[in-house]
């Protein structure tokens, strides 16, 4: 077994990662900037923030896909 890491290995553990943070950080929020109106140089404008929540069935699915990778990337045949 050489001592490089695989690329497989490494996309596993990136995906692993994310899966883990979207458990740990469900939800997030964005923040849009709307023009409302337009006089010349005036302008007026509106901040509305939108919530986003991630499903845990697809971080629980990052999670088990990113450990299927590592394994892939551990047991494959050179």
């Amino acid at each position: 077994m050489s001592t490089a890491k695989s690329p497989l290995i490494v996309i596993g553990i990136v995906v692993l990662m994310v899966g883990l943070a979207a458990v740990i950080i469900p939800t997030f929020t964005t923040r849009d900037t709307n023009n409302v109106a337009q006089i010349g140089t005036l302008k007026i404008q509106t901040q509305e923030d939108t919530p986003h929540t991630i499903p845990p069935l697809l971080s629980g699915g990052a999670i088990l896909l990113g450990v299927v990778l590592i394994a892939g990337g551990l047991f494959r045949k050179n």
